[in-house]
């Protein structure tokens, strides 16, 4: 029973008693530069946890919206609220035809696909444009081949692990900080 008591007791002790608020109101986080922006989208996404971790992720990593190309009248909003948190309510996002996707790019923006591709060059080695559009294909099929071509940037994440397949919002997760890491001043 002692350790028992003593394992507790470590456990306990090294628990995170930071909240993450309070944390974040009392540390100077780097702006990004004045005309910056940052939207994300995902391509015909399968899961629709996923749109809520997509919603999330743009809301914290400081994106304009989210876009979501594909046909998703099955879905219950209620998933996708579950993963997405107060971010469902608090950040625009859009679903869209994959067809009406290419008119919905606003015109001063750039679009850089996320996929591993043929002429993909490393995230972490490509200037990313100060107002992009980083779309990610969905979890089994990536994005379709006139999607990739209409981009002329084309960026993918190294994996220098056994498995080379990066769930999508954890993909765009890396996309959207090393953009917030390029444009931060």
């Amino acid at each position: 029973m002692r350790k028992i008591t003593i394992l507790y007791e470590l456990i306990n002790n090294c628990s995170m008693k930071t909240n993450s608020v309070q944390f974040f109101n009392g540390t100077k986080i780097k702006p990004v530069c004045s005309n910056c922006e940052l939207i994300l989208a995902a391509w015909e996404l399968r899961n629709p946890s996923n749109m809520g971790h997509i919603i999330r992720l743009g809301h914290n990593s400081g994106a304009k919206k989210v876009l979501f190309a594909g046909d998703y009248k099955n879905y219950r909003k209620s998933k996708i609220k579950k993963t997405a948190g107060f971010s469902f309510e608090q950040l625009e996002w859009q679903i869209i035809a994959p067809e009406k996707f290419s008119a919905e790019i606003e015109k001063n923006m750039e679009l850089v696909i996320l996929e591993t591709c043929e002429n993909s060059t490393s995230i972490f080695e490509t200037k990313l444009p100060q107002k992009a559009i980083i779309l990610a294909g969905n979890e089994a099929h990536g994005l379709p081949k006139e999607v990739i071509n209409s981009s002329k940037t084309k960026v993918h994440i190294p994996m220098p692990g056994e498995c080379k397949s990066m769930n999508i919002s954890h993909a765009l997760a890396v996309a959207a900080l090393e953009w917030y890491r390029q444009h931060s001043r």
